[in-house]
């Protein structure tokens, strides 16, 4: 027998893609060394984009690469895995990323309102995909656990424009006094 037996894996997302209705790179998070460098990654951005800008289909396959998509407005996102990977899969990612982001930006998903949101973004992504494993696939589950991570959070682990946030708020309270 020639065929090549290939093992299940817990490791089904290759890539979680953003881009704008340019081409133009917003969030991408690659999980595993297909492309390490960013020059083949904005190559391989740019084939993908190409490609499936115009088109309303919702899964291509792309240099070996089995690719889910969907369009908003100005942005487009997509999760990518390997040629074997089923597609129902990463389209529950895919689906759960959008409609995490579409209740955390009170359905006012475009390029704009993302891009004052990236911290909530990188949160829901990490909790979605943790080094190409899929954790969680329920949209109320992230939202709620990107709550929980945004509130408390010690200085150390607050990003600078939550620190900075917080700085504003009291420098403006105290002016009001």
């Amino acid at each position: 027998m020639d065929t090549v037996t290939l093992e299940p894996s817990l490791y089904t997302v290759k890539a979680v893609l953003i881009l704008d209705n340019d081409g133009e790179r917003l969030y991408a998070k690659y999980y595993d060394g297909t492309y390490p460098s960013v020059k083949e990654q904005k190559a391989f951005e740019k084939n993908i984009f190409s490609k499936t800008h115009r088109t309303d289909s919702e899964i291509a396959l792309l240099e070996g690469l089995t690719v889910v998509y969907k369009s908003n407005i100005d942005l487009f996102f997509y999760v990518i895995g390997s040629s074997q990977e089923n597609e129902l899969m990463l389209m529950a990612v895919l689906n759960c990323l959008f409609d995490s982001l579409s209740q955390m930006l009170r359905k006012n998903v475009e390029r704009r309102s993302l891009l004052e949101n990236m911290e909530g973004l990188f949160l829901a992504v990490d909790e979605i995909v943790d080094g190409g494993v899929i954790l969680e696939s329920d949209p109320q589950q992230v939202v709620h656990r990107v709550a929980l991570r945004g509130e408390d959070v010690p200085y150390s682990e607050q990003t600078v424009t939550q620190v900075l946030q917080s700085a504003k708020e009291q420098i403006k309270w105290s002016l009001l006094r």
